[in-house]
């Protein structure tokens, strides 16, 4: 089995990346959501850890981002509880797809936790900073302060870029986008 790892910046297009090669995806991003919106374990954890905030549940986004910026230490007892509960469906997933040709690891901070192995190859999403700028404040709204707690978190950018094996140019065009995804698959499949 092959594992590609996406990497690239908050909002560089890193789903959109992983989703055209056409093969499964883990989306560390979407599984937080996931645990948000239905882990009643979760949940009940977040409240007991963050007491001085209120929490509902569903958990919102918007909660935790509030939470994060009434004291930045609570991103990191939030993560102690989220992010061992993204690793183990990410091990699941992997179980899941042994048998396949290729995964895709759309995991944010791949490198940082250390989820990624030697052979892994991993993909770097290069975007204009203008183009990461209108992407977040439609995601996140136009809160920049939860943007940059959070881009604490990640390795340097030229870092990430020097560990990558390749790097696709993400101008926001499908066509070129998805022509360079092709021409890396192309030589990924043909060195295997």
């Amino acid at each position: 089995m092959i594992r590609i790892g996406i990497l690239g910046s908050i909002g560089s297009g890193k789903s959109y990346v992983a989703k055209l090669f056409g093969y499964p995806v883990f989306n560390a991003d979407k599984e937080v959501a996931k645990l948000y919106k239905k882990s009643r374990k979760c949940y009940n954890r977040i409240k007991k850890i963050v007491p001085d905030h209120d929490f509902s549940f569903p958990v919102k986004k918007s909660e935790i981002f509030k939470a994060i910026l009434n004291n930045k230490h609570n991103l990191k007892k939030i993560i102690k509880i989220i992010h061992p509960e993204v690793r183990s469906k990410m091990n699941y997933f992997i179980k899941k797809n042994k048998n396949k040709k290729i995964i895709i690891l759309d995991v944010p901070l791949l490198l940082e936790n250390k989820l990624n192995k030697k052979s892994d190859i991993l993909i770097f999403v290069n975007t204009k900073n203008k183009h990461i700028e209108k992407k977040l404040i439609k995601k996140i709204g136009a809160n920049t302060k939860v943007f940059k707690i959070f881009k604490k978190l990640q390795l340097p950018i030229e870092l990430k870029k020097k560990k990558s094996d390749f790097i696709i140019k993400n101008n926001f065009t499908k066509y070129y986008v998805k022509k360079n995804v092709k021409k890396i698959l192309k030589e990924i499949l043909l060195n295997d």
